[in-house]
């Protein structure tokens, strides 16, 4: 969209949160991204607008945690609506929390109603469904461990244990050490997040991009409890919706979780997503994971582009 007034650009998108995670909807604004697949179509905005990426979620109208949710035409002939999902470093394969905020964000639209919605991603198919309750079930793309017991040597760490999966995004997730989760820490958890990650990167796994530690809790009322480190650094508000997924792989690979069993991920700020697993009829040593979780609307604007602005198209470090 154009201002007829002083050539400014406008970008429409609707803000929301899952479990605390934002989730930025843009819903007009971006050029026309010629067609395709959705894979396409993000190797179009990747490559020739990655400046409306930064624009939308960098400061100062962003922020490294907010995750960027852009609508899109599928090529998929069963798939309602394509959706390539971005943050303040890149594009993501898939997104769980930023998944269930484009379901809302749908309801909110009048776009969605109670039942299922198929969505294209770069990384496949996904379905959604809103329950009556305003719950919202993903039923994500199917996940995997392909690394199990990976030992690594981490500075000011020592001795790290854990597995490498795919949930929609690469994981490695940490079985030892545990550690105390608790807001007060997060700097710290953060820190050795991303030692791990380096070592986990140096070890021949480069692509894994997040890393998932986990509480030495005991007597809580959920299954377990996470602390999540994404690509930019900044850590998952939410329980992570593809690392809840790698972690039903993880847990369904060694037999501690049978399929339809119900699992409690719990993230850093005590909200939940409650997961389960069905095995893939495809490749039986692959789940297809089911999250359900709640999203909150937050916010409709209209992002303005002044091009006398000196950070109309963000703020690039």
């Amino acid at each position: 969209m154009h201002d007829t007034t002083g050539g400014i650009q406008t970008i429409e998108v609707i803000d929301s949160h899952t479990a605390g995670e934002p989730t930025r909807v843009v819903v007009a604004g971006v050029p026309d991204l010629g067609g395709g697949s959705v894979r396409d179509q993000l190797n179009q905005m990747r490559d020739r607008f990655d400046h409306f990426r930064t624009a939308i979620v960098h400061e100062p109208r962003g922020s490294d945690v907010m995750v960027g949710a852009l609508l899109c035409t599928p090529s998929d002939p069963d798939a309602d609506i394509g959706v390539i999902f971005f943050n303040n470093v890149g594009y993501l394969g898939m997104c769980g929390h930023g998944m269930i905020g484009v379901a809302e964000t749908l309801r909110h639209l009048g776009r969605m109603d109670v039942g299922l919605c198929r969505v294209e991603t770069s990384v496949g198919i996904v379905n959604i469904t809103l329950h009556d309750d305003r719950s919202i079930t993903i039923s994500n793309v199917e996940s995997y461990r392909v690394a199990k017991d990976v030992v690594l040597s981490v500075d000011r760490i020592g001795t790290v244990t854990g597995d490498v999966a795919w949930g929609g995004n690469w994981f490695f997730l940490v079985k030892s050490p545990t550690f105390g989760l608790s807001a007060q820490r997060i700097p710290q958890l953060q820190q050795n997040a991303a030692s791990i990650r380096r070592a986990i990167n140096q070890q021949g796994y480069p692509d894994v991009d997040h890393v998932e530690l986990f509480s030495d809790a005991t007597d809580e009322p959920f299954d377990s409890q996470n602390f999540v480190l994404c690509p930019g650094l900044e850590y998952d508000r939410s329980p992570c919706g593809t690392g809840t997924s790698a972690k039903l792989a993880c847990l369904a690979a060694d037999g501690k979780l049978q399929p339809g069993q119900r699992w409690v991920q719990a993230g850093i700020l005590g909200t939940t997503f409650a997961g389960q697993y069905d095995w893939s009829q495809q490749s039986p040593d692959r789940i297809v994971p089911r999250i359900t979780g709640n999203a909150h609307v937050t916010a409709e604007s209209r992002l303005r582009l002044d091009p006398r602005d000196p950070f109309a198209w963000g703020i690039r470090r």
